[in-house]
């Protein structure tokens, strides 16, 4: 993991960028500086850029970690609040059966929207920031950003989860038919 500080989006790689397609490498020293200090980073980053979540690939560094961080904004307004959260080596250990399509943008993916079929509820097992290990089940939008966030670490975009093109539409155009 390499010693890097990334303080805005322009430093966001980018759709394109060999980073966003590999499977990223498991953490091992979660408590490490290397670790400590991406995470940071990555905090910084996802909250210039008014994010609801980011993954390592994202800020090129091959980490399976992710960064949560849902609330209300102009991208997501009715997004649900919730504490910047850490996600470290995380996997969905159960799917719920339901699947629902909806809007899901993407800070590697700028202008573009998405309607992508995802998971309703999901339970999940990953490590936190200090290293405690997580079991939860989650549900609705932040179900949808834990699994567009795992996505990344595993090389995929949200573009990867589209059921056909026709679902794909400029951010303008999303603005212009759903946000008024």
């Amino acid at each position: 993991m390499a010693n890097t500080t990334t303080k805005d989006k322009s430093n966001i790689a980018q759709l394109g960028a060999q980073v966003l397609r590999q499977r990223a490498l498991e953490v091992d020293d979660i408590l490490g500086d290397d670790c400590q200090n991406l995470i940071k980073a990555m905090m910084s980053t996802v909250q210039a850029a008014g994010g609801v979540g980011i993954a390592a690939p994202q800020v090129h560094h091959s980490a399976r970690i992710f960064i949560m961080c849902s609330k209300p904004n102009a991208r997501y307004p009715g997004a649900p609040l919730m504490e910047p959260t850490a996600i470290i080596n995380p996997e969905i250990i159960e799917y719920s059966d339901e699947k629902v399509k909806d809007w899901e943008g993407c800070l590697s993916v700028p202008s573009m929207r998405g309607l992508v079929p995802r998971h309703t509820r999901i339970k999940v097992r990953y490590f936190d920031q200090q290293g405690i290990e997580h079991n939860r089940e989650l549900n609705g939008f932040i179900a949808r950003i834990f699994q567009h966030e795992l996505d990344h670490l595993n090389g995929l975009t949200f573009i990867d989860q589209l059921e056909t093109t026709q679902d794909l539409i400029s951010e303008s155009e999303w603005y212009k038919q759903y946000c008024r």
